[in-house]
Parts: C-alpha cells; structure tokens; sequence
C-alpha cells in the first residue's frame, strides 16, 4: 500500500488528541507530526531550521516527496504546555523541556499586547489559540512553504479543538476568531481558502 496523504497534521503529544478519530480519516490520508505544544521551530532565510531537525525534516518530506495540498496544525484546549509557558516560572529539571517551550515566546507576548481572541477562554486556552497562528507563522518562514503557498500549491490551515465540548474549531482570518466547524463554515472556507486557490487562512 503506497503511502498518499491528502494533508500534514501538526498537532500537540498531548494523549487526548488523535488525529484520525477526531476528523474522521483512514490510515493513509494524514501524514501526522506530533510534538509538545504542536510549535514549529522557525526557519532562516536559507531553509534551515533554527530548531530541532526533524520538524523540519517532516514539512520537507511531506511538501517534496508526499506533496501533500494542506498543512494544519491543530492546538487544543487545557494545553499543558500553554500552562507552562504562562507560568514563566524556571524549569530547571526540565532544561529541554524549558528551551522547548520558548517557541511560544511571541504567542505570550502577543496575549500580553494585543489581547485574545476569546475573552470567554481561560488565559491558557487563548494562548493556545494565538500560539496556532504563530506556529502557522513560523511555519511560513520556510523557503518551500512560501514558494508553495504562494503558486497555489498549499493551503495552510489553523485548528483548535475543545476537548471538553468535542468541537473542532477553524481559524478566521476575516473573523480574527476560531469558529466551530459545521458544513455551512466548511464550505465558506473551501470557497475562500480551498487547495484549489492555495493561501494561507493565518
């Protein structure tokens, strides 16, 4: 069976969030990348990750060789990573964990200037929230993504799921929200930002 996904997955370890149960997918359609906190260590002008390697590596070999059409990176609520980074408090058995964890340095900032996206949401869910667009931003900082994206070859997408109510939200760059998705937003979306078009909702 050959290996054919439609998109890449991005999304946080956390043992609440799978994937394929929560979109409904067989094996073979998802190419799935899992970390702490679903963060993309951000890229040089030249493409090389100023992180850990193998996020980088992934995003290379899903675009060059899977060519998958969409990108996603999916947060989630009651993240304990957000928790973390709101804590700002030393971590010092956890010196990886800690370095990590500074990938979410300019989501804090922006809560701290420019407010939430959901005032509703506890302080660590809006974080969440606005840490999806600053990974979908660090992600841009990659040479093949921005060629991509910007022929029309790729569709970047931001998610965030309620673990407690079991919604997926999509994120609305004409909103400056997330929103539930249900077949009437699923198909105002494919309409303004579909693979057929390309772009990036961020």
């Amino acid at each position: 069976m050959k290996q054919d996904p439609d998109a890449l997955f991005i999304t946080c370890s956390d043992s609440r969030v799978v994937p394929d149960l929560l979109i409904s997918t067989d094996p073979g359609d998802l190419f799935v990348m899992r970390n702490v906190g679903n963060m993309i260590p951000p890229s040089t002008v030249e493409g090389t990750s100023t992180g850990d390697l193998s996020e980088a590596s992934e995003i290379e070999y899903a675009t060059l060789v899977l060519n998958v059409k969409d990108i996603i990176i999916c947060g989630h609520s009651e993240c304990g990573a957000m928790k973390a980074a709101l804590a700002r408090a030393p971590m010092v058995e956890t010196p990886n964990l800690a370095k990590w964890l500074h990938l979410s340095t300019s989501a804090v900032f922006r809560l701290d200037q420019e407010g939430p996206l959901d005032r509703s949401r506890a302080r660590h869910d809006q974080l969440s929230q606005l840490n999806v667009l600053v990974q979908l931003e660090h992600l841009m900082s990659y040479p093949i993504i921005q060629q991509r994206v910007w022929a029309g070859e790729l569709c970047l997408h931001g998610w965030w799921f309620d673990i407690a109510k079991g919604e997926m939200l999509v994120y609305s760059r004409d909103e400056r929200r997330f929103e539930k998705i249900d077949r009437q937003t699923a198909a105002r979306l494919i309409a303004l930002y579909g693979s057929e078009s390309g772009g990036t909702i961020v």
